[in-house]
């Protein structure tokens, strides 16, 4: 049987999508009535009083926990400047400011050691007892982004000051890391020791136990950007070179916690953070090796997403199947966030992953008359763990933060 040119050109068609796994665009009005949503409730509901993010909030108490605060808020921030320049809404500036003003104000000014650095304590598990590398840096691109918005170089000179004390007293250039934590009363930078493998009672720890490359939030180029010295930025790029060189096939990095090699498992976020670094390492250099090695991340995030847009917050490198107890919007924004800076620069074997990711942001959020006011409006991020003998199940809010990011720029990747 022969095929006239129509029926051809259809078929083709057809299977070009299927090939590409293309998924219809979400509707604009859908997508502009969620980030409008999310945006109130980030500014009204997730910052407080002060500014600062309340975090986790625990589902069957009804009560709000702070979880790495700094970071937390940074990431508010971001998601509302982004929200403001897309809606020309004042009131997410103004929230974005009260969350900038907050961070700000942990700048350690008196301290005999730390002075400079920020208070960027982990809270949770381990109290208030440390800071933590990842806590500041997470939270800074928010905090540079609220200078550049509002002409304001206060924000920008808090996080290169920590930029600066951090770059002195944890960046091992020769191994291509930073440490993770210090001691928040002394100072002391831990080089031997990490509190993170308390709970797995780990004593003999190595170097890459109490270190990782560290390019969460690209603080270090921020700071090059900002004050102009060059030694932000060979830390920078030495940090990016140490992540492609460590990077493993399957596009992650299996020897550093939040992944754990033992069970094969790999962390929701962590890696996805380390390739938006990676993609931030090419708009710098415009060497393409940085974006090669983000897009090996992105083809493991794709291999994580399920059929429906679902990403768990527990993921294997085996058969096991994830850990559905656990639904991490935050992972499906940023996966999205990636997909979607690689698929500008050429990588369209994303493109449908990334309608994937809007249709489930846009599907999956709290209602606006749900009977809990600390809910409506918010993305759905689950967490269950077990802790202090009952479960403890919370949802968190850098689904919302994430994904008020992902669906603005969803709204300017279509608009191109």
């Amino acid at each position: 049987m022969k095929l006239n040119n129509g029926l051809l050109y259809v078929f083709s068609f057809v299977f070009l999508l299927c090939s590409l796994n293309v998924k219809a665009q979400v509707k604009k009005d859908e997508v502009l009535l969620a980030i409008d949503q999310m945006a109130g409730y980030v500014s009204t509901v997730l910052l407080d009083e002060e500014g600062k993010s309340r975090c986790d909030y625990n589902l069957t108490e009804g009560r709000w926990y702070p979880y790495e605060v700094p970071w937390h808020t940074g990431q508010a921030v971001y998601s509302l400047l982004a929200a403001y320049k897309q809606t020309g809404k004042k009131a997410y500036l103004d929230a974005a400011i009260k969350g900038g003003n907050f961070w700000a104000s942990l700048e350690i000014k008196d301290h005999p050691v730390m002075k400079g650095m920020v208070a960027g304590v982990h809270g949770d598990a381990l109290g208030d007892e440390f800071i933590v590398f990842a806590t500041i840096s997470d939270g800074t691109p928010g905090i540079y982004e609220l200078s550049r918005v509002t002409k304001d170089k206060r924000y920008a000179q808090v996080a290169t000051n920590a930029a600066a004390w951090m770059l002195k007293n944890m960046y091992y250039a020769e191994k291509g890391v930073c440490y993770d934590n210090i001691d928040a009363k002394t100072g002391e930078v831990l080089k031997e020791y990490s509190p993170f493998w308390k709970q797995k009672d780990k004593k003999d720890q190595k170097l890459f136990d109490v270190s990782r490359p560290n390019t969460e939030g690209w603080l270090f180029k921020d700071a090059y950007e900002f004050s102009g010295d060059k030694k932000f930025r060979d830390a920078y790029i030495n940090l990016c070179n140490s992540l492609l060189e460590k990077q493993g096939p399957e596009g992650v990095w299996m020897q550093f916690m939040p992944n754990f090699v033992e069970e094969k498992s790999f962390h929701p976020r962590f890696s996805l953070w380390y390739a938006e670094s990676l993609i931030q390492a090419y708009k710098l250099t415009q060497d393409k090796k940085y974006l090669e090695g983000a897009a090996k991340t992105a083809r493991a995030f794709v291999k994580a997403q399920q059929k429906d847009g679902t990403i768990f917050y527990d993921n294997y490198m085996s058969d096991r199947q994830p850990d559905k107890g656990s639904v991490t919007g935050s992972a499906v924004a940023l996966a999205g966030i990636v997909w979607i800076e690689l698929s500008k620069y050429g990588y369209k074997e994303f493109d449908g992953n990334i309608e994937r990711s809007a249709q489930w942001l846009v599907n999956n959020r709290y209602a606006q008359d749900h009977p809990d006011p600390n809910l409506r409006g918010a993305v759905l991020e689950t967490r269950t763990r077990f802790r202090k003998g009952k479960v403890w199940l919370t949802n968190r809010d850098i689904g919302t933060s994430f994904g008020l990011r992902f669906l603005v720029d969803y709204m300017n990747f279509h608009a191109q």
